[in-house]
């Protein structure tokens, strides 16, 4: 376990870091654009709780389980990063717990975190294109309008989050869970306005 740690440009790329823990640790020096690299590290079950991780590189890191809570993810970088499991190459499932983080500008491209815990984060910027979060818990989240339409989110929980500008008529929002006061927002788009009972 690492506890008010600082990393200043370290290299953890290909490195085995299954079930380490790190507690209010600093990854980037103040100033500083570019932070710490994990790509292609294996961080399976690893836990970062309250760390500034932002600008770090997790390309092609084995993420699966990985726990991210409360953490500055401002411009990292999760290209072909997996938090998948995959038993054939269509069968898989998901672990992650990115939870209270702020992901403004972060690369998930065709990332996976189908039925994950993804509560309470800050998506605004972040590249979504062709991500799947079927499944996930994603309420309390804030996305900018712009997101919606370029990631899958099915049977997502959206219990408070803004959906504004999110147009039903061209998201796929099968079993999507949402509180009553985002009705009026949902259906704004097609028209329809919401009087309360």
């Amino acid at each position: 376990m690492f506890e008010h740690c600082e990393f200043y440009r370290c290299d953890f790329s290909r490195a085995d870091l299954s079930d380490s823990s790190f507690i209010h640790c600093r990854f980037i020096e103040r100033g500083d654009n570019q932070g710490c690299q994990f790509n292609y590290a294996t961080l399976t079950s690893a836990s970062f709780k309250l760390c500034d991780l932002s600008m770090a590189s997790f390309t092609g890191a084995r993420c699966f389980g990985i726990e991210l809570r409360e953490c500055n993810l401002q411009g990292a970088d999760f290209g072909r990063a997996s938090f998948a499991n995959h038993i054939t190459h269509k069968t898989f499932f998901c672990s992650a717990y990115i939870t209270g983080c702020n992901l403004a500008y972060a690369n998930l491209e065709s990332a996976l975190l189908e039925k994950c815990e993804l509560m309470e984060n800050r998506w605004r910027g972040a590249n979504l294109l062709g991500a799947s979060m079927k499944g996930s818990n994603l309420s309390g989240g804030e996305f900018s309008q712009s997101q919606w339409g370029t990631f899958e989110l099915e049977a997502c929980n959206l219990c408070r989050v803004e959906l504004e500008g999110l147009d039903p008529r061209n998201v796929k929002l099968e079993g999507v869970m949402i509180n009553q006061w985002q009705q009026e927002q949902l259906l704004a788009p097609l028209g329809i306005i919401v009087t309360p009972d």
